[in-house]
């Protein structure tokens, strides 16, 4: 497994609306896609930076693993995606060194994207998603 590059770097925002705003009025970024996530209870913008995006992410429902992210950290960098070609390979390669995952297997992400996530304790803190295009 290797990583192709980087998808995107995820932000964990209370008001999208502002989030959105700031990076239009700052650096001139603009929306490149918008999505509701209903099984993560989130909602995404999408800014294209190159070939990688910020993702800035809101919680949609109280329950959801972000509000509870924001409720435990505040706002900032929740996870960091990296691109890799097969998802499903490169979990199962996770999983046989023995680092901990969040999800079992691939499942859909937005855009599209397959993707699965590692969990931090295994990864120095830092929250990882797989992402197939």
């Amino acid at each position: 497994m290797a990583f192709t590059e980087i998808d995107h770097v995820a932000i964990a925002v209370r008001d999208l609306e502002a989030a959105i705003a700031y990076y239009r009025d700052t650096f001139g970024a603009e929306v490149e896609h918008r999505e509701f996530v209903e099984s993560d209870g989130v909602e995404e913008a999408l800014l294209k930076v190159a070939d990688s995006y910020i993702q800035l992410l809101t919680p949609t429902r109280p329950d959801s693993p972000l509000a509870k992210a924001l409720e435990k950290r505040g706002e900032g960098i929740h996870h960091v995606g990296y691109r890799v070609d097969d998802v499903a390979a490169a979990l199962e390669q996770v999983k046989a060194q023995g680092h901990m995952v969040i999800d079992a297997a691939p499942r859909p992400g937005s855009r599209g994207t397959t993707v699965a996530f590692l969990h931090p304790k295994t990864a120095f803190g830092t929250l990882i998603e797989l992402v197939q295009e």
